[in-house]
């Protein structure tokens, strides 16, 4: 079977939606389908691992279905891409074949079960499927462990922890994100997960997961009846690499207006390594927003509308009760430090004299300064403790 096509989005988390959706608002006539993976009509995920996983809320949905018929946008679900062939501009689905004039890859990325012994008995978050799942195993567990100290495992933790749920949040890192955002902050955000009344346990490794609980290379075992892996997730780039798209990390390389190194072909959100136009490099982006506004790039540059990706990279994230939010670069920084706000915080990055990155809490007017500095490559107005 052959379908023809004029725009062929893969991909429906956010840099996709966001994609078919400029598109179409820079172009009405072209024929716009989105094929994805996932059987749900799109979601948001950010409330994935908090308010849907607390039980507190089940509208997740981005848009029902008539908002995609309204504007044109064909939605095929539970559509699963095999192969891209760039010379016959046609994308294979089992014996189905389609067709496409231009191309947005938005396939995002997938998590991982832990490579250890019995990895597969992990629960994992991403899609909703896995959410609903992992909410419905967790109305009936009596202790659960969160594998992974990222963003995603400590929201997961914390929300089932207020569940009244005794939870074990375990990592190899001391601190959670200590890499990542300095040990000041990594304080305050084991703090926020331990209290909504998590236990964190840093500086372990997990050995083995088994029937009864898991087993941690301190010779510890923590017997519960639910775990959870939030140990990182890879790019969703198989095709496009098979397909000879220029790669770099895993990742499909784009530059600014998010164009991979094939005509007609874009790429955006988790699947890509976007140049930024201000940073003057490739950054890697994981969150939600970049992968929206992504995705708008694309779909406005695939429809011969040219902008180029300019925003300072961002995100929000709730850690039980309390709300973070971040603008970096997110390459790094040479050194940081925490100034102390009435009822928050604000901790500053710096490489030389600019700044970098700012996380705050309960601290807007400084996040907002931060994302304005950050741009500007400017210096903090005023001194800071190291």
């Amino acid at each position: 079977m052959v379908t023809e096509s004029g725009l062929i989005v893969v991909g429906s988390g956010p840099a996709g939606v966001a994609a078919a959706e400029s598109f179409r608002e820079h172009n009405g006539r072209t024929t716009v389908q989105i094929l994805t993976a996932d059987v749900d009509l799109p979601y948001a995920r950010p409330p994935l691992s908090k308010e849907y996983l607390r039980g507190t809320t089940d509208d997740v949905a981005l848009h029902d279905a008539q908002w995609f018929d309204d504007r044109g946008i064909e939605l095929t679900t539970g559509a699963t891409v095999d192969r891209l062939d760039l010379n016959e501009h046609a994308l294979y689905l089992g014996d189905e074949r389609q067709v496409f004039d231009t191309l947005i890859l938005a396939c995002g990325a997938a998590p991982e079960a832990p490579p250890v012994p019995g990895g597969q008995r992990a629960r994992l978050l991403r899609s909703l499927a896995d959410a609903t799942e992992l909410r419905n195993a967790a109305d009936a567990a009596a202790s659960a462990v969160v594998i992974g100290s990222g963003f995603i495992g400590c929201e997961a933790a914390a929300s089932l922890a207020l569940r009244d749920i005794p939870v074990s949040l375990v990592a190899p890192e001391p601190l959670p994100q200590e890499k990542r955002l300095g040990t000041q902050a990594a304080e305050r955000l084991r703090d926020f997960v331990t209290a909504a009344g998590a236990r964190h346990v840093g500086r372990v490794e997990v050995e083995e997961i088994t029937a009864n609980g898991v087993r941690l290379d301190s010779g510890v075992t923590i017997d519960c009846d639910l775990v959870l892996a939030a140990t990182g997730v890879a790019p969703r780039s198989r095709i496009a690499a098979e397909a000879g798209l220029k790669m770099r990390d895993s990742r499909i390389l784009v530059g600014s207006d998010m164009a991979t190194s094939a005509p007609n072909v874009y790429a955006a959100g988790d699947v890509a390594l976007a140049r930024h136009e201000v940073a003057g490099r490739h950054l890697a982006i994981e969150h939600w927003q970049d992968a929206t506004d992504q995705g708008a790039i694309a779909g406005a540059c695939a429809a011969g509308w040219p902008t180029r990706w300019v925003g300072v990279p961002g995100f929000w994230t709730s850690v039980g009760d309390a709300t973070l939010k971040y603008h970096a670069w997110g390459d790094g920084y040479e050194h940081s430090g925490l100034r102390e706000r009435a009822d928050g915080f604000t901790v500053w990055y710096e490489t030389g004299d600019a700044v970098v990155g700012v996380l705050t809490y309960n601290a807007d007017d400084d996040y907002e300064l931060g994302e304005q500095l950050i741009a500007e490559r400017r210096p903090k107005p005023f001194p800071l403790d190291h």
